[in-house]
This record gives C-alpha cells, structure tokens and sequence, in this order.
C-alpha cells in the first residue's frame, strides 16, 4: 500500500495499514537547539521522517511573516512583525482599523498571490504534476487565517467584533471582497485536481471559540460552506485546521462540509472528541504542545499518544496524527514523542 493509498484509507474508514503520522519541525527550532541532535532524532525515526537526508548546516527558509526585526507587509495591506526567526507574526497594523480608509480599498490578484505570500502557479502546477507522477498524495487550499482571521488582520479584533455586533454595512462589502478572492484562489488549486483541500483557520481560544456560535453561524459558516462547496462538488476531501477550543462551533463546521477535522487534544478534550468523532469523522489530531510535551515526562507522553489512539483509533481507521515541534521541548521529551509515534502508528496492524 502506499502513502496516499493508506491516507485516502485512513479518511474513508477503510482499514488503513498504520496510522498516518506527521511531525513537523518549525525552522525556529534550528537555530534554538544543537542541529546535530535533531537530526540524530530525525534519522533515528525514518518512519516519521522517510528518505531524511543529513545536513552538515541546516539553513532554513523563514516565511516573510516570520523574519525578526523585518516587518512584512502583506497583499492586503497587513503589517506582520516577529520577535523570532522562523515563528510567524502577528499583525501590528489593521489597514482598515478606521472605515474610512475603505473607499478604493481592493482586494489583491489570486494570480499573483493567496493573500500572505506571493504565489508562482506555474511552480505549484510543476509541483502536483511531480507529486502525481511519484504517486504522491497531493494537497492544495487556502493559507492559514483565510477568512475570520484575514477580517481580524484587516480591522483589529475589537473592531471586528463590534462590526458584527453592530451589523456594520461596511463589513458586509469586505466580506465578499475576502469571499471572492478566496473563491477564484480555490478555483485555480481545483483545475489541478488535488486529493484533498485544505481549510486552516484557528478559531478557538484556551477556552472557548474567538466568536460567539451565533456569529460564527451569522458570518463565517456561509463564507466557509461557498469556499468549501467547489472541493466537495468535484469530490475532493475537505480539511479544516482550528486552533484552540471549538467544541461551540464544530457542527456547524461539520455541516458546512468538513470531512477532516484537524484540532488540538487536551483543549478540547480527548474524550470529548472521542464521543463526538471516534467511528465517524476523521480526526487529524493536533498533540498536545502546551504541557504534557513541553512539561511532562517521556512515560507521561508515552502514556498519551496509546490513549489517543486507543480512544480515537480503530482498525477501520478515522485517525491521523500530527505534532508541531517548537522551541521550548526538551530533546528527551522530542525523542519520547518521535518514539511514541512511530511505536503507535501500527497499533491497529
């Protein structure tokens, strides 16, 4: 079986030969940790890290919104800054904090960009004809923080939420701008015929949703169900990624077409997204990187990883996994984890 084979199996509950796992190592781990030792990790885990080739000086490419003392101003007009190489920003400067900066306000090209970064689609066309020829599972979609976030960026949180409190006008019409945009974006990825599209948008607090259900309902779910629509007419899986606590708001991400759900464990619950998912829903399940990771002991993280995949698992599958190293986890912890991962992923074989 192969990758995609097994992935597309996992999604549709049909007996996958292991769960897929993937561990991403974030660039401002490069420069925090001695280089030799992560790789010694990543080579001792080729199941988490398949044809990992060693380094002597491991150089990585930081996003624009992620260089340290180089504020990067996005096709929107957002202003992100970052105190740290290789961790992305957050926005300093809302171009439409005040309203009246709206008129002549327009949306930037799907041609030329997806609304963080530039985009050179003949690249991306060269890249899924690579991947499909390698027998690749291939991935498009829209950049993290695409809908609710990209408003947020644009006015500021507190103006945006009194502008749905208020039932701004002006809202509205950059809503549509945002829509369209994101609309034609997720038109062009389709025309390559992606196995799956993906979604990303945190939406959640540490406790609770950024939103009220009823504006995320009001606002947001109608953006989300156009936007998603497309993907799931040509029979492509839809993904979405949420940060944070959304046990508020997840039917209605369900139902506005969410095959893959993508959330964070202890937030939300791991018996809780057991009751609600576990045989019905795929869960990509974002692991813990707050504390039992960051804090706890490697039995401890040993400990978690079988009771997420003794509870959210099964043989018909239903489960992926993911984990997101940053600074901060100490090495025996990584390696504990790496472990974990790669020792559970048969669990159901």
């Amino acid at each position: 079986m192969t990758k995609r084979e097994n992935i597309l199996k996992a999604i549709r509950f049909e007996c996958p030969e292991y769960i897929p796992m993937t561990f991403h190592i974030n660039a401002a781990c490069w420069h925090h940790y001695d280089q030799d030792a992560l790789q010694d990790l990543a080579e001792a885990h080729p199941l988490l890290f398949p044809g990992f080739r060693r380094q002597r000086q491991v150089t990585p490419q930081y996003g624009l919104n992620q260089r340290k003392d180089a504020p990067y101003t996005d096709a929107w007009g957002c202003v992100w800054e970052t105190s740290d190489d290789g961790i992305t920003g957050s926005v300093h400067y809302h171009p439409l904090a005040n309203w009246a900066h709206f008129e002549g306000y327009i949306a930037p090209d799907p041609n030329k960009t997806d609304g963080t970064y530039p985009v050179d689609w003949q690249g991306i066309h060269n890249r899924v004809h690579q991947q499909k020829q390698g027998g690749d599972f291939v991935c498009g979609g829209l950049p993290h923080g695409h809908t609710f976030l990209r408003l947020l960026d644009i006015r500021g949180y507190e103006n945006l939420t009194y502008d749905m409190l208020d039932a701004e006008p002006n809202l509205l019409k950059l809503m549509r701008m945002i829509e369209n945009f994101n609309y034609q974006y997720i038109m062009k990825w389709l025309e390559l015929e992606p196995d799956l599209m993906r979604y990303p948008e945190d939406l959640g607090m540490q406790i609770g949703p950024m939103l009220s259900p009823r504006h995320f309902q009001e606002y947001i779910k109608p953006m989300y169900q156009k936007l998603m629509n497309p993907a799931r007419q040509q029979g492509c899986i839809v993904h979405m990624h949420s940060d944070g606590d959304i046990r508020m708001l997840v039917d209605d991400l369900i139902d506005g077409g969410v095959e893959v759900i993508n959330l964070q464990d202890l937030v939300n619950g791991i018996d809780w997204i057991a009751g609600k998912f576990a045989g019905r829903t795929c869960v990509e399940l974002d692991i813990d990187r707050q504390a039992i990771t960051a804090r706890g002991t490697p039995d401890q993280i040993d400990r978690l990883i079988r009771e997420e995949v003794g509870k959210l698992g099964s043989k018909e599958g239903g489960l992926m996994m993911a984990y997101g190293l940053y600074p901060g986890v100490p090495l025996k912890n990584i390696e504990a984890l790496m472990d974990a991962m790669q020792k559970y992923m048969g669990y159901y074989s």
